[in-house]
């Protein structure tokens, strides 16, 4: 029997969920970051603040940005002076952001395309790996967590940004109410896609919740792993060291 993992709601051949994945996030590119200030209120970009103050990018550290596609998460830690290498399974993220660091004049930015499960780079090469709101979409989560172990020196920092379900009365139920009824509306009013954010809603419930997905990077090899919740744990940061 074939192995199944979770697409939204949905139960589906494992390898099935990339090409799945990739379907999304071809369609819904080029309005990527419009969605994501849309459905945040623009908080995302605290967040994102807050994230890149966690990771503290030095000089010359040579970090990983993973699902990276966009550049939102690699302009920043650039601006600290880090040499950061964005990578992404699907080429349109990519594309959208190589056209974003053009049109802000950002050199010195190493594109790749890649596979979080299966990285082709050496082992030990990065001081740093980070990954935000990508990991759930991941086929076998697992497999790129250790990926982020292999590919990290002795002593370098694993740092993961994550939607999960709040803890806050109150605002749980209206967090739900907005994930499944509003969030595909918007998507359907501004990328003209409604199904591509009604999984992305679904994805959330899907993925474990902080102390399991917690569980997983110890599990990796990560030790003193860490959570910091944001909304209730709406947003969650995550972080492990190689030791």
């Amino acid at each position: 029997m074939s192995d199944t993992v979770s697409f939204g709601y949905e139960d589906i051949d494992a390898s099935e969920k990339t090409g799945r994945v990739g379907e999304i996030f071809s369609s819904v590119a080029a309005k990527y970051d419009i969605m994501n200030d849309a459905m945040s209120g623009g908080m995302h970009r605290l967040w994102k603040d807050r994230f890149v103050r966690r990771v503290k990018p030095q000089p010359g550290e040579q970090i990983l940005d993973m699902a990276g596609g966009t550049g939102d998460i690699a302009f920043r830690m650039a601006e600290k002076g880090a040499s950061v290498t964005v990578s992404d399974i699907n080429q349109d993220m990519l594309d959208v952001g190589i056209e974003r660091a053009m049109e802000r004049g950002i050199d010195g930015l190493v594109w790749s395309r890649q596979n979080a499960e299966e990285l082709a780079f050496s082992s030990r090469t990065f001081d740093a790996y980070t990954i935000v709101f990508g990991i759930r979409n991941v086929t076998f989560i697992d497999k790129a967590l250790k990926e982020a172990y292999r590919v990290l020196k002795f002593g370098g920092r694993f740092y993961c940004m994550e939607f999960s379900q709040t803890d806050w009365p109150g605002f749980k139920e209206v967090y739900d109410l907005y994930s499944h009824q509003l969030m595909p509306k918007i998507g359907k009013a501004i990328a003209n896609d409604e199904e591509s954010y009604r999984y992305l809603a679904e994805s959330i419930r899907r993925f474990p919740r902080p102390p399991e997905f917690e569980a997983m990077i110890r599990k990796a090899g990560f030790e003193n792993t860490r959570v910091e919740k944001i909304l209730g744990g709406a947003v969650n940061i995550h972080s492990g060291w190689k030791v």
